[in-house]
Order: structure tokens, then C-alpha cells, then sequence
């Protein structure tokens, strides 16, 4: 892939974003680099964030700190050196001590863009701090504290992915594709709901791990119309009791992946690139629900995950279906969750 920004910051995006990587490479070149800079900031937030050492109080310091960097409020970067020695991905590790770098990124693109790029990590970082205000730092052996309801979970998958959507859409309408104010809306909602799908694939993925750091992103008002705690999904042999609800939200899922079908088909089809970038990450979110619907979710043993392999497959079924009249609606259609309601 060509230069995105710069050999140092392209080297940290492509070492900290297995699954993501491969989309950006698709993008259009207009918007390629602002949407990869935007992933590295959110995810030197998420990194702070989830931090399995420290206390609440300084990791919510650093956090507003390093926004405050980010949106030019400031310019006194906080030390990230004894978070990013305690970091047990060594890639993330290496982001710590690079952050610097990757702010400075924001120099390269139009201030149109980089309020686009800073409105969006605004809301992520909103989105974290109040994680951390909820559940605390990622602490092994700790008790567990669930997410209250749905609505509360809907809101995370909006602050954490579902913002991110409108990021990605403004881009698009700012650079590559015109649409009419009516048609603008819709397109806007549905990015919405693009983002939000891959958030409640990665809520319902991870529960096993984040359940171990005292952290439960599935509602405990849902929890309990089942007759059931928190801390019951740290037993695989209650995947029976859990199952009903688990399937709630799997259908849940693929309702906001049939939004991100529909939002590719706004897409022109001159828009190769463009429909690529968008098709994978809905591929790969698509099997995802499928092998979690197949597989014991509450098994921390049994690890739940599409294969670089299954990606690399993807990228090829897409380029093809790309360039046949309807191979897009086919493809979608074909790899959809077949255990879903219809």
C-alpha cells in the first residue's frame, strides 16, 4: 500500500490492526489517510483505557489529558512510559511511546478534516472515560459490574463505533460521493448502524475476557429476566440458560449488519474501492455472528475468531463479486447468518 501519512505512523497502524488493516487498503486514496489516523488515536484512548494496571483516577487522567493534546486545548502530552511498559501487546506498548507522533499526524490534512477526525475521538474518549467511571481499570479477579440495560448498551456501541460510522460518512459525502439532503440522512443512520454492528460483535465475542477483568457489556437488567448474574457467565455449562438471550442480541446484530448491507447498496457502483472498503469489515462481521451462534461463547478455552486465512478468501470473493453485475447483493446474501429469523 502506498503512503498513508508516514513510514512511522503507517508502521504503527498496520502492527495494532489485524482486521482493519486490510479494509483501509481499499479505501479511496482521498480518505485513506484521515480514516487510518483516526483508528491510531482511538486506539491509543482504548489502549489507555483498558490498561490492566493503574488506578481509575490516573487512567482518567491521562485520557483527558491526551484529548486535551489531540484538540489543540493543549500541548503538555501526559507520560505514557509506565502504562506502555505494563502493556502485555507489545505493539500497543509501542504506540504508547509514540503518541506524539501520531497527534502530529493531524498536520498533514485540511482543518475540515481534522475537525471531522477530533469530533469523532471526542465522543470515543467520552465513551471510555465513562467506561472507566462505570466499571474501573481492567483489573484481574475483581467482582463484576454489568452495563444497566439496553439503552445503556446501545449508547457504548454509539460512542465507541457508532460515531464512528458518522465519521466515515462525512468523509464520504465530503470527498467522494454526493447525495441529496433526504438520501444524506438515511446514509447517516445507517453508518450509525454499520458501527454499531461491529461493536456488538466485538461486546458479544469478548465476554469471556472482559468478564475476567470485572467487566459485563451484556445488560443486567436483561440478565435477570433470565434469571441470571453476571458472574453466571463465567460457567460454560450455563450456555443453555444464557443462550435465548444471547441469541437476542445475535439478531440484534445482524439487524444493524442488514443496515451496513444497505448502506454499501447507497454506495454508486462506479465506487470499487469505496464498495471494498465497506464489504469486508460486513464479511467478516457476517461469519463472525455465525461461528458465535455455532460455538459456547461463555467457553473462555474456546476462542472465537474469523481466520487471517477466512479473511484473505474474503478479499478475493469480493474483488470478484465487484466487477459481476450483482455479485454484491449475492455475496452479502450468501454469507449472511444462516441461524438467523429468516
Amino acid at each position: 500500500m502506498p503512503v498513508l501519512i508516514n513510514a512511522k505512523i503507517d508502521a504503527l497502524l498496520e502492527a495494532t490492526s489485524r482486521s482493519f488493516y486490510p479494509t483501509l487498503k481499499y479505501l479511496p486514496k482521498k480518505i485513506r489517510g484521515q480514516i487510518g489516523l483516526l483508528y491510531l488515536l482511538a486506539r491509543v484512548a482504548d489502549t489507555i483505557a483498558d490498561s490492566k494496571h493503574g488506578e481509575t483516577e490516573e487512567l482518567l487522567r491521562l485520557l483527558r489529558e491526551y484529548n486535551d493534546v489531540a484538540q489543540g486545548r493543549s500541548s503538555d502530552l501526559p507520560d505514557f512510559s509506565d502504562i506502555a511498559d505494563i502493556q502485555e501487546n507489545e505493539n500497543e506498548a509501542e504506540l504508547l511511546r509514540n503518541v506524539q507522533d501520531v497527534v502530529n499526524g493531524l498536520e498533514v490534512y485540511s482543518e475540515a478534516d481534522r475537525e471531522r477526525m477530533l469530533e469523532c475521538l471526542d465522543v470515543i474518549v467520552g465513551g471510555q472515560i465513562l467506561d472507566l467511571e462505570r466499571f474501573g481499570p481492567a483489573n484481574e479477579g475483581e467482582s463484576i459490574s454489568a452495563l444497566a440495560d439496553n439503552a445503556e448498551m446501545d449508547d457504548y456501541t454509539y460512542r465507541v463505533a457508532g460515531c464512528v460510522g458518522v465519521f466515515w460518512t462525512k468523509m464520504t459525502l465530503a470527498h467522494i460521493i454526493s447525495l441529496t439532503h433526504e438520501k444524506e440522512e438515511e446514509f447517516f443512520m445507517k453508518g450509525i448502524r454499520f458501527g454499531k454492528a461491529l461493536q456488538m460483535i466485538n461486546i458479544l465475542r469478548d465476554i469471556p475476557e472482559d468478564l475476567r477483568f470485572g467487566r459485563c457489556y451484556i445488560p443486567a437488567e436483561a440478565l435477570a429476566r433470565h434469571d441470571l448474574k453476571p458472574e453466571d457467565l463465567l460457567d460454560a455449562g450455563n450456555i443453555d440458560s444464557f443462550r435465548p438471550l444471547y441469541d437476542e442480541y445475535l439478531e440484534i446484530t445482524n439487524d444493524h449488519l442488514d443496515a451496513a448491507v444497505e448502506y454499501i447498496k447507497m454506495l454508486p457502483e462506479t465506487q470499487f474501492r469505496l464498495k471494498a472498503s465497506c464489504m469486508l469489515p460486513v464479511l467478516i462481521g457476517q461469519r463472525t455472528v455465525t461461528l458465535l451462534r455455532e460455538g459456547n461463547i461463555l467457553d473462555s478455552k474456546d476462542k472465537i475468531k474469523v481466520t487471517r486465512d477466512e479473511i484473505k478468501s474474503y478479499a478475493k470473493k469480493l474483488l470478484r463479486a465487484l466487477i459481476i453485475p450483482g455479485g454484491v447483493k449475492r455475496l452479502l446474501e450468501k454469507n449472511k447468518d444462516t441461524g438467523s429469523k429468516e
